[in-house]
C-alpha cells in the first residue's frame, strides 16, 4: 500500500512533445516531486527517444504504483498499451501531465493543457477512477479510434505539423480542408454493432471512448469513460461537398449532431469490414487492416482524474491556481512557476 500520494512513481516524458516544449514539463515534473516528497514514494524519470519507448517502458513498470505521462495523445496511447500487458492486481494507475498537440484525452479528464504546473497538481490530488478503453483488433485505445476520410484528416496533421505552427483543432481544421481538395468518394463498408447489420459508404466513422478527437472536435458529445460503452458517429448519406465542409467545421463544437446525415449508436461490440483499406487511426496513430473488431473494455484502468472532473465520484469546483498553490503552498509555489517560466 501507497504511503505517500502517488507511492512508487514511473514518469515517461516526450521531451520532443509540442514542439520540444514536452522536455520543460518533464524538467518542471521533476523539480516539482523533488520539492514536494510527500508526494511520492520515490520516483524514476525517463525520456522517450523513439516510438515504442513509452510502450516499453510502461510494459516494464509492474513494480510502480503510479506511470504520469508527460507528453500527447501518442504517448499515452503507448503508454495505455504498456500498462494493459501487466496483469490487473499489478497494474500501476495513470497519472497525465498533458502537453500535446490534441490533448484529447487530457480534455476528457478535464486536465489543465499544456500547462505542467496546474496538471500536475491535479494529478497528484486527483482520484483514482477505473475508466473504460476501446480494444480494435488487440490495440487498446483510450480516446478514439476512427477510419476513412476524418481518419485520413488526423493522420495528416502527423505530416504537416511544424515546429511553433499550428496545433489542435487549427492544425485539424488545416488538413481537413487539404483533404477535402482531393475528396471524391467515402469507403464502402458492412458492419454489425451488437448483432445489427447494416452498410454504408462512410465520410465519417469514428468509434470514442471520450467525446474529443483532432485537438478538440465533439465529434461524439456524449461519450463517457464510464458508462461501459463505446460511442459511433457516422454518416447515413453523402451530402454535397459543401455540407459536408459545413459538417466538419461544425463539428468542433459538436453542431453536427443536429444533421440527418448523422447518426449516433452507443455499442459494445463492432465488427467492420471495408471493401477497400480505409486510413485508420486510434489515438492519432497509424493502424492498418480492412477488417476491425471493435470492443469496449470497460471499467479497466485506473486514472488519477482531477478533483473537479464530471468523471469523478464526487466532483468539487477547483480553480487553477489553487491547485498548486494548496499542494506545495503558496511560496514553494511561486518559486517553482518562477523557476519554470525562467
Amino acid at each position: 500500500m501507497a504511503t505517500s500520494k502517488l507511492g512508487r512513481t514511473l514518469v515517461i516524458c516526450n521531451p520532443a512533445a509540442q514542439s520540444g516544449k514536452g522536455a520543460q514539463g518533464g524538467a518542471f515534473v521533476k523539480r516539482t516531486l523533488d520539492a514536494y516528497s510527500s508526494a511520492v514514494s520515490g520516483y524514476s524519470y525517463y525520456e522517450t527517444t523513439s516510438p515504442g519507448d513509452g510502450l516499453r517502458k510502461a510494459k516494464a513498470a509492474k513494480n510502480y504504483d503510479t506511470v504520469i505521462a508527460v507528453g500527447g495523445d501518442g504517448l499515452i496511447h503507448e503508454i495505455v498499451n504498456g500498462l494493459m500487458a501487466i496483469p490487473a492486481e499489478k497494474r500501476p494507475r495513470l497519472g497525465l501531465v498533458p502537453m500535446g498537440s490534441g490533448n484529447d484525452y487530457a480534455r476528457t479528464m478535464h486536465l489543465a493543457l499544456n500547462d505542467p504546473m496546474a496538471s500536475l497538481g491535479q494529478t497528484i490530488n486527483g482520484t483514482p477512477v477505473k475508466l473504460d478503453l476501446g480494444l480494435v483488433n488487440g490495440v487498446y485505445f483510450c480516446e478514439t479510434c476512427s477510419f476513412g476520410l476524418d481518419a485520413a484528416i488526423a493522420l495528416d496533421t502527423m505530416k504537416i505539423r511544424v515546429p511553433g505552427g499550428p496545433h489542435g483543432t487549427r492544425l485539424f481544421a488545416q488538413s481537413g480542408y487539404r483533404i477535402f481538395k482531393n475528396f471524391t468518394h467515402g469507403y464502402k463498408y458492412k458492419a454489425t454493432v451488437d448483432g445489427t447489420s447494416f452498410s454504408g459508404e462512410e465520410i465519417a466513422f469514428a468509434c470514442q471512448v471520450g467525446p474529443t478527437y483532432g485537438g478538440g472536435y465533439h465529434i461524439c458529445p456524449k461519450a463517457s469513460p464510464v458508462d461501459g460503452l463505446l460511442d459511433l458517429c457516422y454518416n447515413t448519406k453523402i451530402p454535397s461537398k459543401p455540407a459536408i465542409l459545413a459538417l466538419f467545421t461544425g463539428a468542433r463544437m459538436g453542431l453536427h449532431a443536429k444533421s440527418s446525415a448523422i447518426a449516433f449508436k452507443q455499442f459494445k461490440k463492432l465488427k467492420v469490414t471495408f471493401e477497400k483499406q480505409p486510413p485508420c487511426q486510434v489515438d492519432g496513430e497509424l493502424l492498418e487492416g480492412s477488417t476491425f473488431e471493435i470492443t469496449s473494455v470497460p471499467a479497466v484502468l485506473e486514472v488519477l482524474v482531477p478533483n473537479s472532473s464530471q468523471w469523478n465520484p464526487n466532483p468539487t469546483k477547483v480553480d487553477r491556481p489553487s491547485v498548486t498553490d494548496g499542494l506545495l503552498g503558496t511560496k514553494l509555489a511561486d518559486k517553482l512557476r518562477n523557476s519554470n517560466q525562467g
